[in-house]
């Protein structure tokens, strides 16, 4: 599941500040900030979603959803975990976490209903939130000393998804199909070679397809697409859940995944859905089987351990990369259920 990464601004003390923080925390894609209700008109900079400070409660589109609380010394931990399971987000303000130990607080919260938001001044403060205890906070409030500090979170709120373990799969079975719909999905973002998205017909079994990152000899290279797969494929998104291909449209966000596992999130800007002849692949992970289908050309690409690879080219015995999961999903979700799929 991703963690919330939210920017602060009411903690500057002029407009004027206040003012190009937010300006800048839009620039850089942050949707999520935190405002003075005197500054309800930094609203109209763009659309976000303007967390509005009142005291110390926290409102959203005129709903509480959490408070913010000041801790100065071990006993005020007792206010942040008063508020566990009675509201949707506690923001935790600090002046010296080497005196509150962030690692009672992870615990307090780590199966409750509520998420734990830790003010982060410097980016070495939002990794170690993000690192303590291995699971970390829910998430973090940038909190920077200006606008142009805010630049030097940018790496840290970007590596906020984890990354993914990818294994090798054996091809056992490559054999063309008849022709059915297929969705190719164009992102707003380019893509680099070894880039793509987990992709299959299972959601046991996801194949990483590259994106169309490379030229071929007969079109140029489209970096911000993935030729996904037909209608009823499942995709990997942020949230950790699958979603059919056939679901998605423009706005909506999925996940890239390069061949380290590593991951980022991309926002679709068209879904484009063709007949096209399709090609069945077949793998093995250990003794277990999975297959996926893809478009039949030579621009799908597979990422493998040695590179992409087009199915054009791709043999039997050779390997690709994917994701296999244990258990079953409900709605996307992934359960611990026995669901076979063949």
């Amino acid at each position: 599941m991703p963690r919330a990464v939210w920017v602060r601004s009411d903690h500057l003390t002029t407009y004027n500040e206040r003012k190009k923080l937010v300006s800048s925390a839009l620039e850089s894609g942050y949707v999520e900030i935190v405002i003075r209700e005197e500054d309800k008109e930094l609203k109209r900079i763009g659309r976000f979603d303007a967390i509005i400070l009142r005291g110390r409660d926290l409102i959203l589109d005129d709903e509480k959803i959490g408070e913010l609380v000041e801790i100065r010394s071990p006993g005020d931990l007792a206010n942040a975990v008063a508020l566990k399971d009675k509201v949707e987000s506690v923001l935790i303000e600090a002046k010296d976490w080497k005196v509150i130990p962030l690692e009672n607080l992870i615990a307090e919260f780590q199966r409750s209903n509520t998420r734990l938001i830790a003010s982060a001044h410097t980016p070495e403060e939002a990794r170690l939130f993000f690192e303590t205890l291995e699971v970390g906070v829910s998430g973090v409030a940038l909190t920077p000393l200006s606008a142009a500090k805010l630049r030097d979170f940018q790496k840290i709120a970007s590596q906020e998804l984890p990354r993914l373990e990818l294994e090798k799969a054996m091809v056992t079975k490559i054999s063309p199909l008849g022709v059915g719909d297929r969705v190719c999905l164009d992102t707003c973002s380019i893509m680099k070679v070894g880039e793509g998205m987990l992709i299959g017909s299972q959601s046991a079994c996801l194949f990483l397809i590259n994106s169309e990152s490379m030229e071929s000899e007969y079109v140029a290279a489209r970096p911000f697409r993935v030729n996904a797969g037909p209608v009823h494929a499942y995709v990997l998104t942020p949230s950790g859940k699958t979603r059919y291909l056939s679901e998605l449209m423009g706005g909506d966000e999925v996940m890239a995944v390069d061949s380290e596992g590593k991951c980022r999130n991309l926002v679709i800007g068209r879904s484009k859905i063709e007949r096209r002849p399709l090609l069945l692949l077949e793998v093995k992970v250990e003794e277990r089987r999975f297959s996926t289908i893809l478009q039949n050309a030579e621009t799908i690409r597979m990422c493998t351990p040695s590179g992409p690879m087009s199915i054009s080219d791709l043999k039997v015995g050779q390997e690709v990369l994917v994701r296999v999961e244990t258990g079953g999903r409900h709605f996307g979700t992934a359960i611990a259920e026995t669901i076979t799929e063949l």
